[in-house]
């Protein structure tokens, strides 16, 4: 190459350089699980640390954008969650180390499963290289949560993080919700990868059915049409489905009765003239009555539940059943359905409606002898109480006026026993998600957390948890993350004394010996604990009342109150009962309407 050459060629301008893509961003588990949470929305998690999950709460600690509550108890953290969720429709967030911090997230995690509530539940575990090895904190959590959730993961390398958080809240809150676990060993989170957040989430084997076959749509509608009798039974999945406004515009068009169930308190308004109460156990009598004499059940997002059908075998004995249900495992699996209809509640509602005004243009039903019937019912067995003998605060009165004085905009959430059935017949729903409580798992402590989660969820909003003395001194501890968190809800406690339902069973059914349910024996003059000064102790406010007249200054008291907690301890009858009742096992048509004295029942 000569001289001239070379100069030429080197005097030439450089050809820019192809430009790359950026590559993925390395990130720890940690950093990943975190990120996948803003990724997918998550603003708010409730936890409590511990030395697998440790990692992870030193990346969530800069995180901006989620709010970490930080419980003093895990079983706090899953019922928080469940609040959150329940009284907004979002996912719920709780997250516990390994060992006892995820064993005690168990009782909540069976609690989102029985009333089928959208939470991922993220825990720490060991090493993956010390697993099996009994090492310390070790608890095979998967193995523990699998027949309870609708999936556990776990998850040992740092890349599969970003699909499987994905996949987790996928799982959760689609088809019928749920909760979810996701199982992180420690060396996951500590080692690092690329974060690569899937395109699209493919789970062989997951296909929840959303829209119903159009052939049974038009069954229903001919029996619906055709019914003398039909009855809306209404369950948790229509709340679950967002399908309140559907659920008016059918039984509006229909003219049918509807009768709402525990889980489905606020999915139909109260103050409707088709509403005609709660079902089950401690049901109203017309809405027991009407599914016992119903030609027709249209069953919607309901699960034929112990509590609601009595003696399964003497259930609405005459009546024909289209059930709709988005998850099929639940169609026929307690009474066996003419017409099953497998969907998402919302979309199944609204189809029906329309080809039940497509059916009434060629056969006009006539349900006027049925109304008659269920007015007459109405007129006869209204709901009431009376005051109780003893001098005493009838518990009745006062779960009456904290729902007359709130409001239908405020949220309620309960314990388990007498003070929750009262509640859920007491209170005026008038929309859904307004009402809160462990339906199928009756979980006892669960009205406190779930009151604090409903609050994180719905600042704007009066939440109120009515407790009973016992379930109260379960979870009494998350006053403290209340008041710390500036989360002031509202306690109160139905104080009785004892543990209530299991007291009023004994009273009915163990000739009123009333084996190990005083919580105050010994000391009839002081009060054990002393709630007001527990109030106090955990920084918020402590009420007292014991006479009728106080009950209502009490109460608006605590709804101007937004500095803090409060907390009322309401001191009430303990010989008061829930009334209506069907025993255990007993066909529904022996519901009796007693509020004095036991009743005698059928023997079966």
């Amino acid at each position: 190459m000569s001289t001239d050459q070379t100069s030429a060629t080197a005097s030439r301008p450089a050809r820019p350089a192809t430009p790359t893509a950026p590559g993925p961003i390395i990130l720890t588990g940690s950093g990943a699980i975190l990120k996948s949470l803003e990724k997918l929305g998550i603003t708010d998690v409730f936890g409590l640390p511990g030395g697998a999950i440790m990692p992870f709460y030193d990346e969530l600690m800069s995180s901006e954008g989620i709010r970490h509550i930080l419980v003093r108890h895990e079983q706090g953290a899953g019922h928080a969650a469940e609040g959150y969720a329940s009284s907004s429709g979002r996912l719920g967030v709780a997250i516990a180390t390994s060992g006892p911090g995820a064993t005690n997230l168990v009782t909540a995690i069976a609690d989102a499963h029985m009333d089928s509530v959208p939470l991922l539940a993220i825990t720490g575990q060991v090493f993956s290289t010390s697993m099996g090895t009994d090492a310390f904190q070790e608890v095979d959590i998967v193995g523990i949560t699998m027949p309870i959730t609708k999936h556990s993961f776990l998850v040992t390398k740092p890349e599969d993080i970003p699909a499987t958080i994905a996949a987790a809240v996928l799982i959760a809150t689609t088809g019928r919700p749920g909760p979810v676990l996701v199982d992180v060993t420690k060396d996951c989170q500590q080692a690092s990868a690329p974060f690569i957040w899937p395109p699209k989430i493919d789970l062989p084997g997951y296909r929840p059915v959303t829209k119903a076959h159009g052939k049974q749509i038009q069954a229903a509608a001919q029996l619906f049409v055709e019914a003398k009798r039909p009855v809306l039974y209404v369950g948790g999945g229509v709340i679950r489905a967002n399908a309140s406004e559907e659920l008016l515009t059918l039984a509006k068009t229909t003219g049918a009765p509807v009768v709402t169930t525990l889980m489905a308190r606020g999915a139909f308004p109260d103050s409707h003239d088709q509403h005609l109460g709660m079902p089950g156990m401690h049901g109203t009598v017309p809405a027991v009555l009407s599914l016992q004499e119903s030609d027709l059940l249209i069953v919607l997002g309901a699960r034929f539940d112990d509590r609601v059908t009595g003696k399964a075998s003497e259930f609405a004995p005459h009546a024909k059943v289209v059930h709709i249900d988005i998850d099929p495992a639940e169609i026929s699996k307690i009474r066996v359905a003419d017409v099953p209809i497998v969907g998402d509640a919302k979309d199944v509602i609204a189809d029906l409606t329309v080809a039940y005004e497509n059916a009434a243009r060629l056969h006009a039903p006539d349900i006027t002898q049925w109304w008659e019937r269920l007015n007459g019912l109405r007129e006869q067995y209204p709901l009431g109480y009376d005051e109780p003998e003893d001098g005493l605060l009838s518990p009745q009165y006062v779960i009456e006026r904290i729902g007359a004085i709130t409001g239908p905009e405020g949220v309620y959430a309960s314990g388990v026993g007498q003070h929750q059935m009262w509640a859920a017949q007491f209170i005026k729903y008038e929309r859904p998600n307004a009402w809160l409580n462990s339906g199928g798992a009756g979980t006892m402590g669960y009205g406190v957390p779930a009151a604090m989660g409903a609050k994180v969820a719905q600042p704007d909003r009066i939440v109120w948890a009515i407790d009973g003395d016992g379930c109260f001194q379960m979870t009494n501890q998350e006053l403290a993350t209340c008041t710390i968190n500036q989360i002031p809800i509202k306690v109160a406690i139905i104080n009785n004394s004892s543990l209530g339902m299991v007291r009023q069973w004994q009273t009915l059914f163990y000739d009123g010996r009333h084996s190990f349910t005083d919580l105050n024996t010994g000391h009839d003059t002081a009060m054990i604990p002393d709630f007001v000064k527990l109030a106090e102790a955990y920084g918020a406010l402590g009420i007292r009342v014991t006479k009728k007249e106080e009950v209502d200054a009490a109460i608006r008291l605590a709804n101007e109150t937004n500095d803090r907690p409060v907390v009322i301890d309401f001191i009430v009858s303990r010989d008061a009962m829930v009334w209506p009742m069907v025993p255990q096992g007993v066909g529904n048509s022996s519901v009796q309407y007693a509020r004095e004295h036991a009743p005698e029942w059928e023997e079966e």
